[in-house]
């Protein structure tokens, strides 16, 4: 007879900032999307780090987009290289809740002019015809592969290489407050 154990029993606990600092310092990531008829949809994307929030620009005409409009569940895996070259990259993955926003919602004009989009509005996205951009909210628990371990410790255990942390006091709610002050 065979057990099988509960990954999350497994898992061990990166620091949390660790985490949040890996993810604030990295811009590019694995968006997972699905289609109405249910089909898997992978594609690369750079993302900007707000306030507990990731924003990706596109076109509203791409299937990242239109999946997002019809499903607004996503999955994300960020790498996060670790050594030059050789060894694979860790990873953070998440699941979570996307929207579309338009460009010129309160909320992007206030982001892009306060300047915290520019990773991602600095080649004219803003002024694309058919531009938008995705939000991403950042869930609380957060699984990854390799981090809080030293490379000694996932090499001679990498099955021993799941984490999981929950980021919840973590968010920076500056933009928010960015947000409702260019409303009033």
């Amino acid at each position: 007879m065979t057990t099988t154990k509960s990954h999350s029993a497994d898992a061990h606990h990166p620091d949390p900032k660790q985490i949040s600092r890996a993810i604030a310092r990295r811009s590019f990531c694995m968006l997972a999307t699905v289609s109405p008829a249910g089909r898997p949809h992978v594609a690369a994307a750079i993302y900007e780090h707000v306030a507990g929030r990731l924003y990706i620009s596109t076109i509203s005409t791409s299937r990242k987009a239109r999946n997002v409009a019809d499903e607004s569940h996503v999955a994300l895996v960020i790498p996060v290289r670790r050594l030059p070259v050789g060894a694979p990259p860790s990873t953070i993955q998440f699941q979570a809740t996307a929207a579309l926003l338009a460009v010129d919602s309160d909320e992007i004009v206030a982001l892009s002019s306060d300047g915290r989009l520019g990773a991602i509005t600095g080649h004219g996205e803003l002024e694309l015809p058919d531009s938008c951009m995705i939000r991403i909210d950042l869930p609380q628990r957060i699984h990854t592969y390799g981090l809080g371990l030293s490379l000694w410790e996932l090499a001679r255990n990498p099955l021993g290489g799941s984490g999981e942390v929950v980021l919840d006091g973590l968010r920076d709610d500056r933009s928010e407050e960015l947000i409702r002050a260019r409303k009033l």
